[in-house]
């Protein structure tokens, strides 16, 4: 008998668009592949939900809250379904960038300088010497992130909204000039480096997921050393989350710096993006891995206790 997949998509968090597009592929390609399939568009009842249709395992395609920060992962672990992607720990940890930056440091990958601080200061003034970045702490595919630059006199007043919804507590951090960069590891294996050349004025949400928003290259074409380093790096920072399954890093590179000097780590995403031309699959595809393949992989490769 087919093994039955519950593939869980869609959610309530501000990413919910891209993870219903991922959820469409990988749900087509599993069928493809052979494998019964519930696609479950994920709500607040979710529990009761699995608890009635059962799956052997599930197919995790959320993107942020609460699929991508451990929430889901402890629903999963107490009703002992077998899951795909990173576990509770390592989950929590990715999304809070301030704790996951706290650990690359103790594990020695560079990351940009920077401190949490309140909304409210970071709205009155400036917190450190323009360029900088302001971001929430527990957000993904750049949703809230704010870029300071240098002609800018006074801080984003949006800060101030009674409608901001990204918590009051954000990361003020310095600008990485340079190029965007990023490495997917599939299990231990970190695949090759895309460099990501956004057409607006930088990678934010519409670059990332609009149509012409950005361009990919593949393999970057950045010097050999520091290829070498961005995917050992990738491992690194997999590995010192406690990442499983297949995560994606992302890396400002600051061509100006000789050697490896310039290459930062921003983040660990434990839940990329999964559409067939999503950054994860289109690296696993210039490594020979189909989408089909890479989907059947993470379908297998799913258990408890990650």
């Amino acid at each position: 008998m087919a093994k039955h997949v519950a593939v869980l998509f869609g959610g309530w968090s501000s990413e919910r668009e891209v993870s219903l597009r991922s959820g469409a592929s990988c749900a087509k390609a599993a069928e493809e592949r052979g494998y019964r399939v519930t696609r479950i568009d994920v709500d607040r009842n979710i529990a009761a939900v699995l608890a009635d249709v059962k799956p052997d395992v599930v197919l995790n395609v959320l993107h942020g809250r609460p699929g991508e920060d451990g929430t889901l992962q402890g629903i999963l672990e107490v009703m002992q379904i077998p899951y795909s992607h990173s576990g509770v720990l390592a989950s929590s940890v990715a999304m809070q960038k301030d704790v996951a930056k706290d650990m690359f440091r103790a594990k020695g990958i560079p990351v940009p300088h920077g401190s949490v601080v309140s909304r409210f200061d970071a709205a009155k003034e400036h917190l450190l010497p323009r360029p900088y970045v302001l971001k929430p702490i527990a957000e993904g595919s750049s949703v809230g992130v704010f870029i300071v630059r240098e002609d800018q006199e006074h801080p984003p007043q949006e800060l101030y909204r009674d409608d901001w919804k990204f918590g009051d507590l954000i990361l003020c951090e310095k600008f990485i000039p340079g190029r965007e960069l990023t490495c997917a590891v599939i299990g231990d294996r970190a695949l090759e480096v895309t460099e990501i050349v956004p057409t607006v004025r930088f990678y934010d949400y519409e670059a990332k997921y609009a149509d012409g928003g950005s361009k990919h290259i593949v393999p970057a074409q950045i010097l050999p050393n520091v290829y070498q380093e961005a995917r050992r790096l990738a491992a690194a920072a997999h590995n010192a989350l406690g990442c499983r399954g297949v995560s994606r890093t992302d890396f400002r590179y600051d061509d100006s710096v000789g050697g490896t000097a310039g290459l930062y780590c921003l983040e660990v995403n434990t839940q990329p993006g999964m559409t067939e031309t999503s950054l994860v699959p289109e690296l696993a595809a210039y490594a020979g891995i189909s989408f089909g393949e890479l989907v059947q992989w993470m379908i297998e490769d799913a258990s408890l206790n990650r």
